[in-house]
């Protein structure tokens, strides 16, 4: 066993930290590998090579969340917890993996050939890279990983001649609704394209990611979350029009304003059954108008192309006015799956599926798709000229207000999100804070916080009344780090 000293610690030889203090606490965990009692750790990289290190932040969602699929401008927050991945090439021709969780004693690994995601020479088809990770002995965390591989391949025609070690160390928390999924997929395609010199921009990537998930995981995300992780500017919402996915650059937040998060303790997926029925929910209601206008639909196997030069094919580019008068009452409040797919034929959205025999909610998903893209395009107006009134952060916080009744509407909120957003109501403007909302795919997560900057001890007062009540301790987000194409990334090895 090596020992530990400087000979074996880990200096940067290429790249910016930024200043950023997890960077020199991954650099420290790197150091300790050699002598990690765990031999999947210590014996996972060989001393004498380089290192090409990648960090890829979660992401608070502050407006927009699951309007994402339905065309609507979002505007995201990348968060100072972020995941590092380590990747060093060898000449094996197998992906092998060691995932590090914060607060975790064991490690987690993960090993397989790149044959595997080969057949004669071409790689498979995501429909079976899809069944191999759900196997029960594949760990379920590997589809995002190894699926980064297989899309570089399928999309761009990449081709990995050499084996791959990753090291994955993540500060960023899991089913909090925060994105551990696409700071880790963004991760490990920005380490890999390194590595490989593979000249992708950040968008394109973070489209490549929202793929590995998509189709490799089966998991049906909208793009924000990858576009925030890897496009993300510190201390800035990033502002993204998705249709499908135009970046409109960045809102600094104002001086006298902040956004944390709580954490409510209810785990959060968006592979969950209610994220995923909403979002069906809201495709049907698109169908249904679509319908009514007299718009052309033609079937594409299970899902239908609808020749829409009026809305563009997107629930957020409808008025909320024009839907009220003409649609709200048209559509069914619930619809069962066999007989919307007999009338219908199926919906525009290509990554989920209609399941005959269950009852979907129709009515109130397609009201929230209209009705909160109107939300944060008002909410962008008064963060732009939020100095020319002072009521400005109230209106702030009641546009944030009505996003988390609006969730609740579609079935999509929680116990515990529901009482840290009366509990930063019961606080109020008094305290200094002015909104709350329930975060990405709802049904638990995180809540979001508008408030003074220097409304820190209100929002600390706000997470101990409700660990008193519920006995659980929210994690409080705080800060902000930048995306993963502004961080860049540095190349390690031992000194």
């Amino acid at each position: 066993m090596q020992k530990e000293g400087p000979e074996t610690a880990y200096e940067i030889i290429r790249g910016d930290p930024h200043h950023l203090s997890d960077v020199s606490a991954f650099i420290e965990t790197l150091s300790r590998l050699g002598v990690d009692p765990a031999p999947a750790t210590r014996t996972l990289f060989d001393p004498k090579l380089e290192l090409t290190v990648s960090r890829a932040p979660g992401r608070l969602d502050v407006m927009g969340g699951i309007a994402d699929y339905s065309g609507s401008l979002v505007l995201e927050l990348p968060i100072a917890e972020a995941t590092f991945v380590a990747l060093q090439r060898d000449d094996t021709r197998r992906l092998r993996v060691v995932s590090l969780t914060e607060g975790e004693t064991a490690d987690l690994s993960f090993e397989m050939p790149l044959a595997d995601l080969e057949r004669d020479g071409e790689p498979i088809e995501y429909d079976e890279a899809r069944k191999y990770f759900k196997r029960g002995s594949t760990p379920q965390w590997a589809a995002y990983v190894a699926g980064v591989f297989l899309v570089l391949t399928r999309e761009l025609g990449a081709r990995f001649n050499d084996g791959v070690r990753l090291l994955i160390w993540s500060r960023v928390p899991e089913g909090k609704g925060v994105s551990s999924s696409a700071a880790l997929e963004v991760g490990t395609m920005s380490a890999a394209t390194a590595a490989f010199n593979l000249e992708i921009a950040p968008r394109e990537l973070a489209l490549l990611c929202q793929r590995a998930e998509n189709l490799v995981v089966g998991a049906p995300c909208g793009v924000m979350d990858q576009m925030t992780s890897a496009c993300g500017e510190e201390n800035q919402l990033l502002a993204l029009l998705c249709q499908p996915a135009e970046l409109l650059g960045t809102i600094l937040l104002p001086a006298d304003l902040a956004v944390w998060g709580l954490d409510s303790g209810v785990r959060h997926s968006v592979g969950g059954g209610d994220y995923g029925s909403v979002r069906v929910g809201a495709f049907m209601g698109y169908r249904i108008i679509a319908e009514l206008s007299g718009l052309r639909a033609e079937q594409s196997g299970d899902s239908v192309l609808i020749n829409d030069q009026r809305w563009g094919g997107y629930l957020a580019n409808l008025a909320p006015a024009e839907f009220e008068q003409r649609f709200a009452n048209s559509l069914p409040e619930s619809v069962l799956g066999e007989e919307f797919i007999s009338h219908y034929g199926g919906t525009t959205d290509t990554v989920t599926s209609i399941e005959p025999g269950r009852n979907y909610a129709v009515r109130a998903p397609t009201a929230h798709a209209v009705n909160e893209s109107a939300r944060v395009q008002k909410f962008a107006e008064l963060l732009r000229s939020h100095s020319e009134r002072s009521d400005k952060p109230e209106a702030l916080g009641e546009l944030m207000y009505q996003s988390h009744a609006s969730y609740s509407a579609c079935g999509l909120g929680s116990p515990g999100t529901d009482m840290l957003v009366e509990l930063v109501r019961a606080a109020g403007v008094g305290r200094g804070l002015y909104g709350a909302k329930i975060t990405g795919g709802g049904s638990g997560g995180t809540v979001a916080v508008l408030g003074r900057r220097d409304a820190a001890a209100a929002v600390a007062e706000v997470a101990r009344r409700f660990a008193e009540k519920t006995g659980h301790q929210p994690y409080i987000f705080s800060g902000s780090s930048p995306g993963s194409a502004a961080f860049g990334h540095l190349v390690v090895r031992r000194t």
